[in-house]
């Protein structure tokens, strides 16, 4: 169990942020399925990704770690063999939902298994689009475990009505196999990391904005070239620093080589718009992705109120931007919040939980989180419940920095599972957590 605890002079100084993980997870995939060797530098040695570098690996991809780089040895998309054992992703939603669409592709038989809090979450939302497409896919009633019998599939036109960029992927992933042009309809933007390192591994993919959707179109059964590929940092686990350097006094500090992709990064407009002070330089763009270097100084925060087309760019962030809500001047509300039930947990009740446990004033009402912290009151508890969700787990151990109360973190090994390390950064830049 993690304990946080209230900090003495401030956040300050230079904080490392790992690779992306989104990134990382489909550097990975992508390579294992092109033709010759890729470079990856910079990737996330987390959990989750390791999980996806193990089950290619289980497929017959060689892959290998030499100075600090990972080599994938891909041979080409047709190359990939029947598992010998089932496939355990552990607690990563992203490799079950990419590779269930990859692995309906194959001639081969697999296996998917999960976690207890991978087990109970739902993948009709990419199975549905999927059995449109012919795939031959056996669930516990449309969760984990799955089998999935890999076959030849048909193209399709599919309208993706929820925002969802997993299930825009693994369908994306499927349509690399297929004869002929498969469409996917996107009416509301996610992060379009998949489109733009197929586009790197040259990839016939094409993107139209039509009547304000996006349209991928993905012409398949076309070998993809090797890539070399730079991951940028992460600005999902940057935003816990940041909020940190936020609500602290005296606190100035600075995050380097962060993913800053307009489809991702809604915190960082949310925060400008509470009045906090970032700045951003050196931007560039790497292997198709915006990067730059974030300055952040304490500030004075108020509170925001947010649509539920804000929560579609960063609903990853909500937790974090949770606790930066509970230290503002005035209230908060973040509108639309119902994907969040369907997380690593239901965050969205977890959030409301522990906060008034902080005493913290919030209600939840239709799927909307209202925050008050001109109304607050003594901590009701110091236990924080995760329910291993590693966002929660960071979010509160960011909260013990500010509220006075040592916090107890329950289930914070899953930390893990995105950012490993998180304990010593926080506390390299003056943060107190102990185990």
């Amino acid at each position: 169990m993690l304990t946080s605890s209230k900090i003495l002079n401030g956040i300050n100084g230079i904080a490392k942020i790992p690779g992306d993980k989104s990134i990382s997870h489909r550097s990975v995939i992508i390579s294992s399925i092109a033709n010759g060797v890729s470079k990856i530098n910079n990737i996330l040695q987390s959990d989750d990704v390791l999980r996806t570098i193990n089950a290619f690996k289980q497929m017959g991809v060689k892959i290998e770690e030499k100075d600090n780089c990972l080599f994938i040895h891909g041979r080409g998309l047709w190359s990939l063999t029947k598992p010998k054992n089932k496939i355990d992703l552990g607690n990563s939603g992203t490799s079950a939902r990419l590779l269930i669409g990859l692995l309906s592709a194959q001639n081969f038989q697999s296996f998917l298994l999960g976690d207890h809090s991978l087990s109970n979450r739902p993948m009709d939302r990419i199975i549905d689009p999927l059995n449109k497409m012919g795939a031959c896919i056996e669930s516990n009633k449309n969760k984990l475990p799955i089998v999935i019998s890999g076959k030849k599939l048909k193209n399709i036109r599919y309208e993706l009505n929820i925002a969802s960029a997993q299930v825009k992927s693994g369908i994306s992933l499927a349509a690399l196999f297929i004869n002929g042009q498969t469409e996917i309809i996107e009416k509301h933007t996610t992060r379009n990391h998949t489109e733009i390192m197929l586009k790197s591994f040259d990839a016939n993919i094409e993107i139209k904005n039509i009547n304000q959707n996006n349209h991928i179109i993905i012409n398949g059964n076309k070998e993809l070239k090797p890539s070399n590929i730079n991951i940028p940092n992460d600005l999902s686990s940057a935003a816990f620093f940041i909020v940190a350097a936020l609500i602290n006094n005296n606190s100035q500090i600075e995050i380097k080589n962060i993913n800053l992709n307009p489809t991702r990064n809604g915190f960082l407009d949310v925060i400008d718009k509470m009045g906090g002070k970032i700045i951003i330089n050196n931007k560039k763009e790497i292997n198709g992705e915006i990067v730059g270097d974030i300055y952040v100084k304490h500030s004075k925060l108020r509170g925001c109120e947010l649509d539920k087309g804000v929560a579609k760019s960063m609903i990853d962030e909500f937790p974090i931007l949770s606790i930066a809500a509970s230290f503002a001047k005035t209230p908060s509300i973040f509108r639309g919040l119902e994907e969040l039930k369907i997380k690593e947990s239901d965050r969205l009740e977890l959030m409301r939980r522990n906060l008034k446990n902080c005493g913290i004033y919030c209600e939840i009402n239709n799927n909307d989180l209202f925050i008050d912290p001109t109304k607050k009151s003594d901590c009701k508890s110091n236990i924080i419940q995760t329910n291993s969700d590693h966002r929660i787990a960071m979010a509160f151990a960011i909260m013990g920095t500010k509220l006075g109360v040592n916090l107890k973190i329950q289930d914070s090994e899953y930390i893990n599972s995105s950012f490993p390390g998180f304990n010593k950064e926080i506390n390299s830049v003056g943060g107190r957590l102990s185990e």
